[in-house]
Formats: structure tokens, C-alpha cells, sequence
């Protein structure tokens, strides 16, 4: 597994500093708080990326794993009238990832994307390199120049 990902191409690319933690993958259990204990990470540290639909255009929410995405707060950034999950088996062809792999960086095209506010706190986060089985750890406002994202608040309390 020592291939560079897309994900780790762009960073590359922009000069980003960033680290890769591989773990084993168990494909029964792809959520996030699976991969921090894996990683051996606290679940704050460890962000999950959801892709959305938001009237018309798909947009890309990343937050801590253990957290449930506001789909009104991102429908309201977004400029929305609604916000809805993407629908799982569109999740490859939109994006080029699959699930438990999907990266908010380096994907088939650029999507506008938010980052969870909560992700400040940390000194560092781990999203998904591209791959099930590899995390990517970077500063949380490195992740949003990457991705060009804003960073708002867009989960529930």
C-alpha cells in the first residue's frame, strides 16, 4: 500500500505538509469512530466526508466522525433551499471514491466544501487519503486551503 493517492497528490502539489496512517481495513465497519480506534486516534481528531446534494449541485461536508451533519445549517451556507445525503451508489461515479474511502481532496471535480468549525480545536485531523485502509493527517487549515473550503458550523450540538 505505498502508492501515492490522489489525495496525496494534490497536497503534494501545493506543497502541504501531511503524514499517512494505514490501518486494517474491516469492510463491515467502514464508520469513522472504527477507523480512529484503528488509527489509534481520539474520534476528534478523525473526519468523515459526505457528499450532499444541495438543490442542483453536489457540495462536500466534512466533520469530526462521531458528529451528524446539519443538512438545514449546510442547506443555509450553501445558499439551498434543501440539502440531502448523496445517494450511495452515485458516490463513485460523482467523485471517483467509494465508501470509506472518499477523500475531500482530489476528487473527479471540484466541489464547494465545508469543514465543521470544531476542526480548529485540533492541531491536526485525519480525512480519508482515497483508499479504505489509509488516513491523511494535516493541519485542519491546510485541508481547507486544499480544498478551497469555508469552515462553518455544520453539525448538530
Amino acid at each position: 500500500m505505498s502508492s501515492k493517492t490522489n489525495a496525496a497528490r494534490v497536497l503534494d502539489g501545493l506543497k502541504i505538509p501531511y503524514e499517512i496512517k494505514e490501518y486494517a481495513v474491516d469492510p463491515l465497519n467502514l464508520d469513522a469512530v472504527h477507523v480512529a480506534n484503528s488509527v489509534n486516534e481520539p474520534i476528534e481528531r478523525v473526519y468523515k466526508t459526505i457528499v450532499c446534494t444541495a438543490d442542483h449541485e453536489y457540495v462536500v461536508a466534512c466533520l469530526q466522525g462521531d458528529l451528524n451533519l446539519d443538512l438545514k445549517a449546510l442547506a443555509h451556507i450553501c445558499g439551498a433551499k434543501r440539502c440531502e445525503l448523496m445517494d450511495l451508489k452515485d458516490l463513485q461515479k460523482v467523485t471517483g471514491y467509494v465508501r470509506g474511502g472518499c477523500s475531500p481532496l482530489g476528487m473527479k471535480k471540484h466541489f464547494r466544501t465545508f469543514i465543521d468549525e470544531r476542526a480548529l480545536t485540533q492541531e491536526k485531523i485525519y480525512v480519508s487519503a482515497g483508499v479504505r485502509g489509509k488516513q491523511i493527517a494535516l493541519a485542519p487549515k491546510d485541508l481547507a486551503t486544499a480544498t478551497e473550503a469555508q469552515i462553518c458550523k455544520i453539525t448538530h450540538d
